[in-house]
């Protein structure tokens, strides 16, 4: 993989030299002044840089090289920036490191160290964005398949920690899209039976006629085109756990066949006569709602108290404050991964646009957006346009078309968005922004913005 490095050096004759310094695996970008370099910055977008403090238009003191420092800290906050220093200028390599340069070195020039520098810089560059990548992937509720950070699914996951030892029959309610099998898997995964069959089917998805037979388990020639003996779902998860999806569509004739199982864990195969015991965990799951359906008729009360003996709630992904943008990044990183694309990343537009999304479909919806935007994407950086997400909207004064209220405007949005993307952290916000600390402090009270907003 091809290594960006950026040097930034206005003699013609040294660029040249460290031109050659370096393995054929590094991309060498040259810049002899400020402007030129971060330009160069902002295209290439290099992990290591270069940079000799001496430049025009002061190219016999330091001034401007510190300020091109400053200035790529502030855009590129990752860049690993190595300075150029005589040999007479310690001080300027310690003013240096202490600014957030990663290392220095003295001319004249040596090939052989400046190389090994430059390299261990790239190390230090990767390592770091493993580590990122590695915390994006990270889910946060310490469960297997489950990516959550807000206070909603964390309550959900300590109770799922609790439940997942004990041999109960737990019902997950949530709506459409939000991971119900997921919980399920995971429920199964942290429990005894882990290393045993985990057996999912679809009460909903089966025509009526045949879901006794899916479930239960026919004999040969038990109906017609009954040609032999099938094993159904409860009996092939047998020492395992059962998951039962959108048992609100179970058909009310065959209710009280389930009802029974569930109370003696034992079966009998359609047009068989011989009881067969089942010791299997059952995890049911649905989307409506239960108390209505058992008001209606459609749904057994004796039923549901079987169950249910554990019900999770699981929250839609509007509720999870926080949490859509890290799901986006952990699926993103893993379509990339499929399509051999692990460069992608979310844009700030992107993110703040799935912030800002009701997500009605939840994560299912979020999945098909994601694998979409993969495909479609030009370049590294996912926007809400290749989303299909709206970016949110600039609200500009009512009937004004002032451009210093509008840049005021957008400058309030700016600083309330990078201060929420920061999750309250200053320092964090400034460099989202590219600005100082102090500027930022500044902005804020121009705006008349409060920490609370």
């Amino acid at each position: 993989m091809t290594k960006a490095l950026l040097i930034v050096e206005d003699d013609p004759g040294l660029q040249s030299q460290m031109r050659w310094c370096f393995n054929d695996d590094v991309e060498v970008h040259m810049a002899s002044d400020r402007e030129s370099a971060i330009s160069s910055l902002r295209r290439h977008e290099p992990k290591v840089v270069t940079l000799d403090l001496g430049l025009p238009p002061d190219p016999g003191g330091s001034a401007e090289g510190f300020k091109i420092l400053e200035e790529i800290l502030q855009l590129a906050p990752a860049t690993k920036v190595i300075v150029i220093t005589g040999r007479e200028e310690n001080e300027n390599a310690v003013r240096a490191i202490g600014m957030g340069a990663t290392d220095f070195f003295q001319k004249p020039l040596d090939a052989e160290i400046l190389n090994f520098i430059v390299e261990r810089a790239f190390k230090v560059a990767q390592l770091e964005t493993e580590n990122v990548k590695l915390k994006t992937t990270q889910t946060g509720s310490g469960i297997p398949g489950i990516v959550a950070n807000s206070p909603a699914m964390m309550k959900v996951c300590r109770t799922l920690e609790k439940i997942a030892p004990a041999d109960v029959t737990t019902l997950i309610l949530g709506e459409t899209g939000t991971g119900k099998e997921v919980l399920a898997r995971a429920v199964h995964a942290l429990s005894p039976r882990s290393e045993s069959t985990f057996a999912a089917i679809n009460c909903a998805a089966i025509p009526e006629n045949l879901l006794e037979s899916e479930l239960f388990g026919h004999e040969k020639g038990a109906f017609t085109g009954a040609h032999q003996q099938k094993k159904g779902k409860i009996e092939l998860a047998h020492d395992g756990t059962l998951f039962l999806d959108e048992i609100g569509d179970m058909p009310a004739a065959l209710q009280p066949k389930m009802l029974r199982f569930l109370q003696e864990r034992v079966i009998e195969r359609v047009g068989g006569v011989k009881e067969i015991p089942i010791n299997v965990r059952v995890v049911c799951a649905t989307h409506q709602d239960l108390g209505n359906l058992i008001q209606e008729g459609f749904f057994r009360e004796d039923l549901y108290y079987r169950i249910s003996e554990i019900t999770l709630n699981l929250p839609p992904l509007r509720e999870r404050e926080g949490d859509s943008v890290l799901i986006a990044q952990a699926l993103l990183k893993n379509v990339g991964d499929t399509m051999g694309r692990d460069d992608l990343r979310l844009s700030e537009d992107a993110m703040n646009a799935i912030r800002g999304y009701e997500w009605p479909g939840n994560v299912r919806e979020m999945i098909n957006k994601i694998k979409r935007a993969a495909i479609m994407v030009e370049g590294k950086n996912v926007s809400a346009d290749d989303l299909e997400l709206e970016s949110p909207s600039l609200s500009l004064p009512e009937g004004s078309l002032n451009l210093k209220q509008i840049r005021d405007t957008a400058e309030k949005i700016a600083c309330l968005q990078a201060i929420k993307g920061a999750d309250g952290n200053m320092a964090k916000a400034a460099r989202i922004l590219g600005i100082t600390r102090p500027t930022l402090y500044s902005l804020f009270e121009k705006h008349d913005i409060e920490a609370s907003d």
